[in-house]
């Protein structure tokens, strides 16, 4: 991408939430690389948070975007969840679905899907109902910062979230580095880190406009979580994921790491 590193400034102009769930988010059934792309992480996050995993009081989502996928399965086993997001479309994108306005995004077939894999699609609507009384708080938020949901103050969480964001919101490796170090703020000792993040990604299109991305690779992105005090419980790497059309890439790592306790 041509120009300087797309800030928060052009973020909160040109970002358009629509473009974004209807490039990314489609789940009509084509299997498409980003189909496949939003069922790998579903897949991971109901092995992370379903029976036998995960499990908590508070859970903070950093960098939400407009979608709510990512919590389909931790809303089953922590009690209050943030949501968070930069920009403000994003945000009113969110509360669109929380509170059942009727021009929402449609989230069922997703949901659905979720559903299926913890044995029973049939209570999807349930489902929806569930995360809705769960999701207390949609709060604006910025991994910059080290106090990323400044002025808001939460109590430190049980559980940390970011899929997809940290690669958009950072200019450098040392950025990046820096925002772990910033989400491990917002933990518990011995509290959780879950997260995806795109390989060698330089940036990704909504609509017709290019978005710029921190190229990180596999191993900087393990060293980095070591060094924010983390002990990694999971690391899984699968090669390519999104159309190159779109986000050329070298695939996806998804990562459960645990917050060391304080010495």
């Amino acid at each position: 991408m041509e120009g300087s590193f797309t800030g928060g400034e052009e973020y909160q102009k040109y970002f358009q939430p629509r473009d974004y769930l209807t490039t990314y988010y489609n789940f009509d059934g084509s299997p498409t690389p980003e189909a496949e792309m939003l069922k790998f992480n579903l897949e991971c996050l109901h092995k992370t948070f379903g029976p036998g995993g995960l499990r908590g009081d508070t859970l903070i989502d950093i960098g939400s975007g407009p979608t709510i996928y990512q919590v389909l399965a931790a809303c089953e086993s922590f009690r209050d969840i943030t949501l968070s997001d930069f920009t403000d479309r994003n945000r009113e994108e969110l509360e669109k679905w929380l509170k059942k306005e009727p021009e929402a995004y449609d989230w069922s077939s997703v949901v659905k899907f979720a559903c299926e894999l913890e044995g029973d699609s049939g209570r999807w609507q349930e489902k929806e109902k569930k995360l809705r009384s769960v999701v207390k708080r949609v709060l604006k938020c910025d991994a910059n910062l080290a106090s990323p949901l400044a002025p808001a103050a939460l109590p430190p969480a049980d559980c940390v979230l970011t899929l997809l964001a940290m690669e958009c919101a950072c200019c450098s490796l040392d950025a990046y580095r820096a925002a772990l170090c910033n989400l491990a703020s917002l933990l518990k000792p011995g509290g959780h880190l879950v997260t995806t993040v795109t390989l060698g990604i330089s940036s990704y299109m909504v609509g017709k406009r290019e978005f710029s991305c921190v190229v990180l690779e596999k191993e900087g992105v393990e060293q980095a979580v070591l060094d924010a005090g983390f002990d990694i419980q999971q690391f899984l790497h699968i090669p390519k994921c999104y159309s190159a059309t779109i986000a050329a890439n070298n695939g996806v790592c998804f990562i459960v790491a645990r917050k060391k306790p304080a010495p």
